[in-house]
């Protein structure tokens, strides 16, 4: 496994994270132990960096994090997200403040490497948000923070009002991206690079399109419908990942290490997130990051998935 600093912190995080959405979910994986199982078998090959939210699995992906981590904490860099919406009254630190304590007892631990803002209004004055963010790290209850769904600007924004206050700084910005959803090359993407902040990819096999199962009279999970069923019924779509795949088989790789690799030539990418539902599964993740491609080869896949820079 390889590592990566996250951004400028001193974070050593495995180059292949994982992602926690299904532990908790109904519809996923209820059990605890299964959740316990795929958690060990990451940290067992060296993936250390887990990545969850307070709102995964209606809270309960924390919880089966902290059982499965209960003896294994100091081997795991551990993420979590909160909110701020719907405040109904609560002030945006009350919130802050409340949120870490909540997640902190889930994950059954008196630390969280990186805190991150999820989905954050562009109207919330940044030091309403970034004052408490900071007042948890002061704490000793956060390490590092970060965000999650922010603009190049406005992450630059962030990190401007906290220089100026003398606040910890976001070292980490996450955010949609995978060869066939590209948006953050315009600005997001750059901005990371030139000011090395770590930028951690979801989604990054659009919804299992990039590992080739899904054919094109094929019905995905409920989950990745809205992305898997978009990309069936474009012929374009189509014809990319065929030209991927093909690519991927000449140079002796599979189009899942294809898409990992290629997430990982670039430079502010610190770490792919990338979800599992069983020990089998984490195994195919921890190596599809080997592929170290060359310049030449990334640009010759950005040839085959070229965008437009147009589009949802």
């Amino acid at each position: 496994m390889q590592y990566r600093k996250l951004g400028s912190s001193d974070l050593n995080v495995s180059v292949i994270g994982l992602g926690t959405n299904n532990f908790g979910n109904p519809q996923r994986i209820t059990d605890h132990a299964a959740s316990a199982a795929v958690i060990n078998q990451c940290l067992d090959l060296g993936i250390n960096f887990i990545d969850t939210a307070d709102m995964y699995g209606g809270g309960q992906s924390e919880v089966h994090i902290g059982e499965a981590l209960k003896t294994r904490r100091k081997e795991a860099i551990l993420a979590t997200k909160f909110n701020i919406a719907k405040l109904e009254g609560e002030s945006i630190k009350a919130r802050i403040h409340r949120k870490i304590d909540e997640s902190l007892a889930a994950l059954q631990t008196d630390y969280i490497d990186l805190y991150q803002i999820h989905f954050p209004g562009n109207e919330v004055p940044q030091e309403e948000m970034l004052g408490p963010m900071n007042d948890l790290v002061v704490a000793g209850k956060v390490r590092y923070v970060g965000e999650c769904n922010y603009s190049g600007w406005r992450h630059s924004q962030a990190n401007n009002v906290s220089s100026k206050n003398g606040w910890a700084h976001m070292v980490s910005s996450q955010n949609y991206y995978n060869l066939f959803r590209r948006q953050v090359e315009l600005e997001l993407l750059p901005y990371c690079t030139a000011d090395n902040v770590g930028f951690l990819p979801y989604f990054p096999l659009a919804g299992g399109w990039l590992t080739g199962k899904y054919k094109a009279n094929d019905t995905p999970g409920e989950s990745a419908r809205r992305m898997v069923g978009q990309l069936q019924g474009d012929d374009a779509a189509r014809q990319t990942l065929d030209k991927l795949d093909a690519y991927a088989a000449e140079k002796g790789h599979t189009i899942l290490e294809l898409a990992f690799s290629w997430l990982l030539a670039h430079r502010a990418v610190s770490s792919v997130i990338a979800g599992a539902m069983t020990p089998e599964q984490v195994t195919a993740n921890s190596t599809a990051g080997d592929w170290v491609m060359t310049d030449e080869e990334r640009d010759a896949i950005d040839a085959i998935a070229a965008w437009g820079g147009t589009s949802e």
